[in-house]
């Protein structure tokens, strides 16, 4: 999962004005990187011209997903990710970055604004710390930790199942256990296979 571009954009009648972005394009080639940045602005300006405003939206391009979050204000954030990174966590992320932006940022601004005279630095740290999304977000760490637990328990269930197989030998030699213990164990033990876990 990886992030490769956040963006704050206003949309304005008839183009899109970028006001801030952050990219991590360090996974591409040292010579590529220019080209690929501009593209991202590219798409996030023409994906916020295209979208409704108050919507959110996922376009797809290739492997990769662009995240769109246009308010009623008129104010947008654009996240590209690959097309593994979960959206909710993206539209989290959005939601976040468009709520301290507007606070931090005199609306007045947002029209006439450009990357270099807007002050907003809290882009390139969002952009850092989501790029895992379990530690970023706690619903989905909290979601790791289930699907953890529930390989576990399934691990558990299986040891206890090669225990069980032993403990029908043990039953069966114990002299401790009495006739009735031992009939009772076995009749207990045929109406309960037939609900094996698969």
């Amino acid at each position: 999962m990886k992030l490769y571009s956040l963006s704050v954009l206003y949309k304005g009648e008839p183009r899109a004005v970028l006001l801030k972005a952050a990219h991590d394009v360090s996974s591409f080639s040292f010579f590529q990187r220019s080209s690929v940045q501009e593209f991202m602005t590219f798409t996030s300006q023409l994906i916020v011209e295209r979208s409704v405003k108050g919507s959110r939206a996922s376009v797809k391009e290739q492997e990769y997903l662009c995240h769109v979050y246009v308010r009623n204000d008129s104010l947008a954030g654009v996240l590209i990710a690959d097309s593994e990174y979960p959206p909710r966590v993206a539209f989290a992320l959005l939601d976040k970055v468009l709520d301290e932006f507007s606070k931090q940022v005199n609306r007045i601004d947002w029209p006439v604004g450009s990357p270099a005279t807007i002050q907003y630095t809290a882009l390139d740290d969002h952009l850092q710390k989501y790029q895992n999304p379990r530690e970023a977000d706690p619903i989905t760490k909290v979601q790791a930790e289930l699907d953890e637990t529930k390989i576990i328990l399934h691990n558990t269930m299986e040891s206890l199942l090669e225990r069980g197989e032993k403990l029908d030998n043990l039953v069966s030699k114990s002299e401790v256990l009495g006739i009735q213990s031992k009939a009772f164990y076995k009749t207990a033990r045929k109406q309960n296979s037939c609900c094996a876990i698969m």
